[in-house]
């Protein structure tokens, strides 16, 4: 399918949502139980929690729908976890908010991977205006995959390192 979006999506409370048919958003902590990341919680079917850099305000994000892993790329920040969707149907969400889009996800399970960059600029930052675009991006790729263990791939930035080793899953 290739790429589904690319747009801003707003956040608040540093957070945005995957989500699939039927699961309502939920205990971040319940999601990122027996993870080792802490950027995208995925530990309850149908829902996955992901941590921006800005508090509040729109930052730019891409979907891709992949057959196979991406590159890396140039991202500061990459953490892997299995998505398994409830239904056929999921959306990615701002905080208390509409869908941003919505789109098929028909395979049992998925492979996730977020990555980021400019998070520490982000949370200096703190508010995105239109005056002061969100300094950091987000990718979210998915590809079916039968489910694995959580990781991550990459993290360089304060603000990651802190929620993989003080967040909702320490």
């Amino acid at each position: 399918m290739g790429l589904i979006f690319d747009d801003l999506v707003w956040t608040s409370y540093s957070q945005l949502w995957l989500l699939s048919e039927g699961p309502e958003q939920g205990d971040p902590t319940d999601l990122f139980r027996g993870q080792v990341n802490g950027l995208c919680g995925t530990a309850q079917a149908g829902s996955a929690f992901l941590v921006t850099g800005t508090h509040t305000g729109l930052v730019p994000v891409r979907v891709m729908i992949l057959t196979a892993p991406p590159p890396s790329g140039g991202w500061e920040e990459i953490v892997e976890a299995t998505f398994t969707p409830v239904g056929r149907t999921a959306g990615l969400y701002g905080w208390a908010a509409d869908a941003s889009v919505l789109f098929e996800l028909p395979a049992p399970t998925y492979r996730l991977r977020y990555s980021a960059s400019k998070m520490d600029a982000g949370k200096a930052q703190d508010l995105a205006t239109v005056e002061q675009p969100a300094p950091d991006r987000y990718q979210i790729d998915l590809w079916p995959a039968p489910p694995e263990p959580d990781s991550i791939l990459r993290r360089t930035s304060d603000n990651a390192g802190y929620w993989h080793d003080h967040g909702f899953q320490a």
